[in-house]
């Protein structure tokens, strides 16, 4: 079983909340938008302790260190049976001096040849509605669960 640790990166402006996600790197994932955002996560290996592997994530996606109050979400299984876990943290970023790990990839897919693409290319706020029209459809219930939780605050 596959699983990842992420954070949801989250904010309130004017009333209304904005969420951080990130885009993927490369020519695969190059024109599409709705649907493939994400939370920055990645793979855990086994036995590590997922908050510290999504804080690693977070860092390596962005080249930020986040730290505060974290909030434990329920975690989610996405379309292709990769269960994600994901930590809330309300806060704000600089948002000029990203930068993405680079990684190995191989492409086009299946022709042994392999290119170095930026893990993430993409950093962006974006509103609630925004926000689940851009990620990962399942991941919309770590929005929708942070949603609740302020509201009941």
């Amino acid at each position: 079983m596959k699983i990842s640790a992420g954070i949801l990166l989250f904010k309130k402006e004017n009333e209304k909340y904005l969420y951080f996600l990130v885009h993927p790197g490369g020519p695969f994932w190059k024109n599409k938008n709705l649907g493939t955002w994400s939370i920055p996560k990645g793979e855990a290996l086994e036995g590590e302790k997922l908050i510290d592997r999504a804080l690693i994530e977070f860092n390596e996606e962005t080249g930020k260190k986040v730290d505060g109050d974290f909030i434990k979400l329920k975690p989610i299984k996405q379309k292709g049976g990769k269960t994600v876990f994901a930590w809330a943290l309300e806060g704000d970023l600089e948002m000029s001096d990203f930068q993405s790990n680079i990684i190995s990839f191989q492409w086009p897919p299946k022709s042994g040849k392999t290119i170095e693409i930026p893990e993430v290319d993409q950093w962006e706020w974006f509103e609630t509605e925004e926000a689940k029209k851009r990620i990962n459809p399942a991941q919309v219930e770590f929005i929708n669960e942070i949603e609740k939780l302020m509201k009941s605050k």
